[in-house]
């Protein structure tokens, strides 16, 4: 029997009104309940655990980010974080480990299955079996070698109707780019040339959601990635999904509705499953995927990283904590999904309202001077403008010359990352510490390769296991950092915080379980000198206060004085 509840058909119905107009509307609710008694999904009201908590660490990786010869790289990935990483990461971000033909897997050939490279799903469900996974599900667009696309080229269904065409004739200059390649590309038919919309490349064709039958077939792997073990759904690009002519064809009011029916659609079959959106676009548009509570459950904080790296660069907290001071106040089923580095390089949108472009120019020179490179996109007035940073995070905080001042800055940087309210997702090569792949992005060619490297495993191992290498240094105190702050209950997303104004060299916060009432605070020095931090607790604080990561006492009675080396950085636990 399946179990819908009055509401949830009624929002469901309000979903499909909207999208697709209230003709179709009882067709494709008829459809959906035919779909949940199919799968099986749905049967009996489902049960709930808790979202998050204190527990949650994110880790973001490719299937193949590690190799061993003779092994799948997803069995190699298992294997190396079962022995290294159990107890410090709880959910993996597998990046699209589906067959794909470009963008190092955001090109879609199959979303139904594991490139044979990869592993299997037998592999896959065997990570879930250690770990939560998280899956990306890419919306917006897939391959020009993908089955649906050879339909669409022939004229057959269901892939003729499943992409978006233009004529080249058109104003479109009000769409916005995130990339300098043509919006347009040319396709031979057989019934003629056709214009598809390519959002991010010519082999990325984007999907026509004004489709019914597109948003069904992804309803149907929807269902397949629950059956597989995923937990955590990211919507990737997703704020481009909906393309209407004389629009900027982002953030329509039917993406959000998109979003909004999958979050309906999770509720009924799997409502401990997270629906995550990622919009790497200024702050305020970002933020605006939250809805009224019905739309994500979490958001990626995209401002973070650029904000981060910009105020450690500067050894200035004074913008950090401006910004971090008008976050919203977010609902019991919303949270950030903090991170500093990942696949893609640090965005530099969400700076826009921030700092001013001539801010975002030095950014970009800073990065340049480290090794990294600056990806751009292409403006309505023809010009361009920095997109992306690429480069290593800690290649872009390394200070020349001096090994252990940048080890500690970049740790700095995680750390507080980690004790941000939300929950923290950690890229791969930040935990392990890989420095730029200069030789990747010269064998490869784009500027994203710097931080994509594919180690060989036993070579990683020597690496870490030699107590001399910075990479195991890293690795070491990261693991620590992250096996601390899950034992603490002021670090569960949705703990309390309050962040203070006390220096303009210092990042500093209080976060505080309402349950434990445990209290932490945590103080960044952002420069290079020594500084001291001024702190009065408030009654029942306890006379000395602890830092969880050193064990350093710090006396609290009631004023707290903490001298900060440069770029040192405290937990410090007052009740």
């Amino acid at each position: 029997m399946i179990f819908l509840s009055r509401e949830q058909g009624r929002r469901l119905r309000r979903r499909f009104d909207k999208l697709y107009g209230r003709e179709v509307a009882p067709r494709l609710m008829e459809r959906f309940l035919m779909m949940l008694g199919r799968y099986g999904v749905g049967e009996g009201p489902q049960e709930k655990r808790e979202l998050w908590n204190e527990k949650d660490v994110v880790l973001i990786t490719y299937a193949d980010s590690l190799r061993s010869p003779g092994a799948p790289p997803l069995a190699t990935l298992r294997s190396f974080l079962c022995e290294h990483a159990k107890g410090a990461i709880e959910t993996v971000h597998l990046l699209p480990f589906y067959p794909w033909s470009s963008d190092d897997g955001f090109s879609v050939i199959d979303y139904r299955e594991v490139a044979r490279e990869n592993g299997s799903w037998d592999d896959v469900e065997k990570l879930g079996e250690e770990f939560d996974l998280m899956f990306d599900f890419v919306l917006n667009h897939c391959s020009r070698k993908s089955a649906w696309f050879r339909e669409f080229v022939i004229g057959v269904e269901p892939g003729k109707g499943y992409f978006v065409t233009a004529d080249p004739e058109e104003d479109l200059s009000a769409v916005v780019r995130p990339r300098t390649s043509p919006l347009l590309t040319k396709t031979a038919t057989r019934n003629g040339d056709a214009w598809v919309w390519t959002t991010f490349s010519a082999d990325q064709v984007d999907l026509d959601w004004t489709n019914p039958d597109l948003l069904f077939e992804f309803l149907d792997i929807l269902f397949l990635y629950l059956s597989k073990g995923s937990r955590i759904y990211r919507l990737d690009a997703v704020a481009f999904l909906w393309k209407t002519i004389g629009t900027d064809c982002l953030h329509l009011p039917e993406t959000h509705e998109v979003v909004k029916l999958f979050r309906d659609v999770l509720e009924i079959v799997a409502p401990s499953s997270i629906l995550l959106t990622e919009t790497n676009v200024p702050h305020e548009e970002n933020i605006s995927y939250f809805g009224k509570g019905d739309e994500a459950h979490m958001v990626y904080n995209f401002s973070l990283p650029p904000l981060l790296l910009y105020s450690y660069l500067k050894g200035d907290a004074t913008l950090l904590t401006s910004w971090a001071l008008g976050l919203p106040p977010l609902g019991k089923s919303q949270c950030f999904f903090n991170f500093t580095a990942s696949h893609d390089g640090v965005g530099v949108r969400p700076l826009q309202g921030l700092v001013d472009d001539s801010e975002i120019a030095w950014l970009a020179g800073e990065v340049r001077a480290r090794g990294g490179r600056v990806s751009s996109r292409s403006l309505p007035d023809g010009s361009e403008a920095p997109y992306e940073l690429n480069i290593s995070y800690r290649e872009a905080l390394r200070i020349d010359g001096d090994t252990a001042t940048s080890r500690r800055r970049f740790l700095a940087s995680q750390a507080l990352m980690l004790a941000m309210p939300g929950m923290p997702a950690v890229y791969i090569h930040s935990l392990l510490g890989t420095p730029n792949d200069l030789e990747g992005l010269e064998k490869l060619g784009y500027n994203r390769a710097i931080n994509r490297k594919k180690w060989d495993r036993e070579k990683l191992e020597d690496e870490l296991g030699n107590p001399g290498s910075e990479q195991a240094a890293i690795f070491s105190e990261f693991l620590r950092m992250l096996r601390t702050r899950r034992e603490q209950s002021a670090f569960h997303p949705g703990a309390g915080c309050r962040f203070l104004d006390l220096s303009p060299h210092v990042f500093a916060f209080t976060r505080t379980c309402p349950k434990s009432r445990q209290t932490i605070l945590c103080l960044f020095n952002l420069t290079g000198g020594e500084v001291s931090v001024t702190y009065t607790a408030s009654d029942g604080a306890a006379d000395i206060a602890t830092d969880l990561l050193t064990g350093r006492k710090v006396p609290c009675d009631p004023e707290l004085d903490c001298p900060l080396p440069a770029y040192d950085f405290v937990w410090l636990r007052l009740y």
